[in-house]
């Protein structure tokens, strides 16, 4: 039975954690690109009718760009985490390590369309917020991941 509510706390932690790791893994690339953004949208107040139009004929394009590398990170985090639970890796350098590694995986699998968009040209924000990410997954669900407890905790019976 122990292990059955194991089972359903790792259900539930883990998409927690990862919904966690991806909010905060977003709140760094914001507030790394907030001067920029502020930038282009004070370049010529004027003219803000010229941006509006802007951002929605771009805003598809950085929409599928975004969504590319984040398909691509999650896909590579998924695998670390998988290897996590497996093994029962509760350190928080595997994990931010995962998180950092998974950014730099999905930032490098989309070369050939991030390089029309200057907000996503520089690798160490997105492995910053890889790493931060990696961090608040391994405070929500990495810290207590697999499914059996660690050696120091468990009862040993000797005979």
């Amino acid at each position: 039975m122990e292990i059955v509510g194991r089972l359903i706390l790792r259900l539930l932690l883990v998409p927690l954690g990862a919904a966690v790791a991806i909010t905060v893994a977003m709140l760094v690339v914001g507030v790394a690109h907030w001067n920029e953004m502020a930038a282009l949208a004070d370049a010529s107040p004027d003219r803000q009718e010229a941006w509006l139009f802007a951002f929605v004929m771009t805003g598809p394009a950085l929409a599928l760009l975004l969504s590319l590398t984040a398909a691509y990170s999650l896909l590579s985090a998924a695998i670390g985490v998988l290897i996590s639970e497996t093994f029962a890796i509760r350190s928080w350098i595997f994990h931010a390590a995962n998180g950092g590694l998974a950014a730099w995986i999905g930032w490098s699998l989309t070369q050939d369309i991030r390089d029309e968009f200057r907000f996503l040209a520089e690798p160490k924000i997105l492995v910053a917020a890889g790493l931060a990410g990696g961090l608040a997954y391994w405070l929500v669900a990495g810290s207590t991941a697999g499914f059996w407890k660690p050696i120091s905790q468990q009862k040993l019976h000797v005979v």
